[in-house]
């Protein structure tokens, strides 16, 4: 996340709540498991983060920080981008709904294997910057990879049918405006940090959206 690896592990702790709780109102949703599984993920994503802040400056052994650099990356940059379309079409109650999002999916797996050719073929590292963690990784057209992603990502999230999980997804596409104007090397600490804190808004839905509606909120 962003600030220390301190503030990585209260947030970790934090989201992993969030997804114990959401967890907690799986009864009778098999078809949200994926969604209310993704602040699991997420809360542990920070917990690995400290891992590599502490790697950085050098209080853990190199392997131990190397290790959850690369655990950081994968989940970052070849999971997300393929679970979070993944949990959406896993909600939508039927098929129209579904093949809507479908192409979302089809493009996350795009950008999931690029980037992880990314890291198989090239150096990575992680720098301590001022409140962040600058990831250093070589992408080829690095600009329309990321925009790629986003759309992936956020723009699943935006056309599912129910009113939190497009919050959750408002929330993020904000979130990268933001970090995008005001960093770069920082983006994907930042990002990643704040998509797992806006997580709240996957625990509201499990609390209070209606389970085994056909149409869930206003669909078009």
């Amino acid at each position: 996340m962003c600030f220390s690896a301190t503030a990585d592990v209260v947030g970790g702790v934090v989201v992993t709540a969030i997804g114990v709780d959401a967890c907690r109102h799986l009864k009778g949703r098999d078809d949200h498991l994926l969604l209310a599984t993704l602040p699991l993920i997420l809360g542990a994503h920070q917990l690995d983060e400290a891992f590599v802040w502490w790697g950085a400056e050098g209080h853990v052994p190199h392997v131990v920080g190397r290790a959850a650099l690369w655990i950081y990356l994968l989940i970052a940059f070849v999971v997300l981008p393929i679970f979070v379309p993944l949990a959406v079409v896993a909600l939508e109650p039927t098929t129209r709904r579904r093949s809507r999002l479908i192409p979302f999916i089809a493009l996350g797996t795009v950008v999931s294997a690029v980037l992880l050719f990314a890291l198989l073929h090239a150096p990575i590292s992680a720098t301590e910057k001022p409140y962040h963690l600058a990831y250093n990784v070589t992408i080829s057209h690095g600009g329309l990879v990321v925009g790629l992603y986003v759309i992936a990502v956020c723009g699943a999230l935006l056309f599912s049918g129910y009113h939190h999980v497009e919050i959750f997804g408002v929330a993020n596409l904000i979130a990268i405006a933001c970090l995008a104007w005001l960093t770069l090397d920082g983006f994907a600490s930042l990002w990643c940090g704040y998509a797992a804190l806006s997580a709240g808004a996957i625990a509201l839905h499990m609390r209070y959206a209606k389970p085994h509606r056909a149409t869930p909120y206003v669909l078009t």
